[in-house]
């Protein structure tokens, strides 16, 4: 642990970032100081490290989330490179993949929150019920496809728990307000979509 402690701070000029991340992984991980929870301070470290390196007032991705969601190949790669001859090539570019990962995940979901922010902005001075706004936030949420087969009265009744009248006259309402618009072949009365300010980005990989 000394020697990774020296390491640790003499790196942080010398080596790149994200690079530095990954083998402070590594090493703490491989190090395994405790009974329990290096695997939670490992990742620790790769964020800190990262934060370290960018020198900004927050970061918005997370490399450690983007691990813990694929943990079978973390462990596989891990062993691997552990049980090896020492070099560390094939666990950077696992890592370096992670790490594009978070960021693309980050920047989808910015975008969503954005749009969502702009869609009320819009929409600020439109007048609705609260079981409008409601039925309006979970079409947001749930991105530019929407429901699946839209959205319906019957999911409009499930969502507000109001009467068929008026979840008909509550969508009806929506559409005329720009808010919502008939999916196309289906009728005017049969499922709807969310009019989006805009087309929101998909995340990759």
């Amino acid at each position: 642990m000394a020697a990774f402690l020296s390491w640790w701070e003499n790196s942080r000029s010398s080596m790149d970032g994200i690079l530095r991340a990954g083998l402070a992984h590594l090493k703490f991980v491989t190090i395994h100081p405790f009974e329990d929870g290096n695997g939670r301070l490992a990742r620790t470290l790769s964020d800190m490290a990262l934060a370290q390196d960018e020198k900004l007032p927050a970061r918005y991705y997370s490399i450690s989330a983007q691990i813990m969601a694929d943990r079978t190949a973390y462990y596989a790669v891990l062993e691997r490179t552990q049980k090896g001859d020492g070099n560390v090539t094939e666990w950077l570019l696992w890592f370096l993949e992670k790490a594009h990962n978070a960021m693309k995940v980050a920047e989808h979901t910015i975008d969503r929150v954005l749009l969502k922010a702009d869609f009320w902005r819009i929409h600020a001075a439109t007048p609705l019920s609260e079981r409008q706004r409601k039925v309006i936030n979970r079409l947001l949420d749930a991105g530019p496809d929407g429901f699946e087969g839209g959205l319906t009265n019957r999911k409009y009744l499930g969502m507000t728990k109001t009467s068929r009248a008026t979840a008909y006259r509550e969508m009806d309402d929506l559409v005329g307000k720009g808010i919502l618009r008939p999916r196309a072949g289906k009728g005017r009365s049969s499922a709807y979509d969310l009019v989006w300010p805009k087309a929101p980005s998909s995340p990759a990989g």
